[in-house]
């Protein structure tokens, strides 16, 4: 059985979300192999050679690949598919966008976001916002696969995989507009170490920036925040942790002011250390909460900054 990882990268390296999804695509086979899609990409090409336990890297460039545009890499994928039996990506936002059109051109039904292997053809996922998990069998004969790279741990480095360059195809009927990059020198919200994150308690967006941004700075943390404050305005939408939002498992992540609905928490409960601060004692976010402080957050939070110097 060959396994087919489509790699999630920055344009310069891999992504930790690579690394997770070979250890997925190991538990399925020892032949994994991974494409890189992109413009310019052979650094990229060379990192993911190095994932312990990658068979080979197969480099595809073009303009739209560039872009990730969907038509593009599905067209990229599909002459490659043949000597596949499974094609796993991150269950990233690209991912979530071309794994269901590769899926359809192979008249296959993709399997979304699984946080276990169980055998060849069997998977767990979860649905109800996290609140249950699905075993599923497939008995298509090509899976296509979208992996929650919190639920596994990352392939290490150590590999020394050839590198080897396949077509890479454009979208000729699709056309790239335009793009808007958020720039910060915070981590990346989806891979970063600390999280804190703010709800619709903190009441507007001034008093959010005025409370995060400065706890965020001490302590290296990225920024997150609940769907009801980014609905609000008091955050922008790439802040949202939730089910409709990003999927997070940092080693630490601080809720400010966030009540815990169902949605939030299953974008959340799998970080290793949840500290949860809210002065009502009801909330749900205690349930996950490794740490509990009930009481206001204008308080807690001027004391956490003097502890932490």
């Amino acid at each position: 059985m060959a396994v087919l990882v489509i790699a999630d990268h920055d344009g310069s390296a891999v992504r930790d979300t690579t690394h997770k999804t070979v250890t997925a695509a190991l538990a399925l086979s020892s032949e994994v192999d991974v494409l890189v899609v992109g413009e310019g990409a052979k650094a990229v090409a060379d990192g993911a050679a190095k994932i312990a336990g990658v068979r080979k890297v197969l480099l595809a460039e073009s303009a739209g690949l560039g872009k990730v545009l969907a038509e593009a890499v599905e067209a990229t994928v599909l002459p490659l598919a043949g000597g596949y039996d499974a094609i796993l990506t991150p269950a990233t936002t690209d991912g979530k966008n071309f794994a269901p059109r590769i899926a359809a051109k192979l008249d296959v039904a993709p399997i979304s976001d699984i946080v276990e292997v169980v055998s060849a053809d069997t998977f767990v996922r979860p649905i109800y916002a996290g609140n249950a998990l699905e075993t599923i069998q497939s008995g298509d004969a090509k899976k296509v696969i979208t992996v929650r790279p919190t639920a596994f741990a990352a392939a290490g480095e150590g590999g020394s995989a050839p590198v080897e360059s396949v077509a890479g195809a454009d979208a000729p009927k699709t056309t790239f507009v335009a793009e808007e990059m958020v720039k910060s020198d915070r981590p990346e919200l989806g891979a970063a170490k600390i999280i804190v994150s703010g709800g619709r308690a903190l009441g507007s967006a001034e008093e959010f920036h005025a409370v995060m941004e400065p706890l965020a700075d001490k302590l290296g943390a990225a920024i997150g925040a609940s769907r009801a404050a980014v609905d609000a305005g008091y955050a922008p939408n790439d802040y949202q942790v939730g089910q409709t939002g990003k999927v997070v498992a940092p080693m630490l992540y601080i809720a400010i002011g966030i009540s815990g609905a169902i949605q939030h928490l299953a974008g959340m409960k799998d970080s290793k250390t949840i500290v949860a601060i809210n002065k009502d004692p009801d909330a749900p976010i205690f349930q996950v909460a490794d740490f509990g402080l009930v009481a206001d957050y204008k308080t807690a939070v001027p004391e956490l900054m003097s502890a932490l110097g």
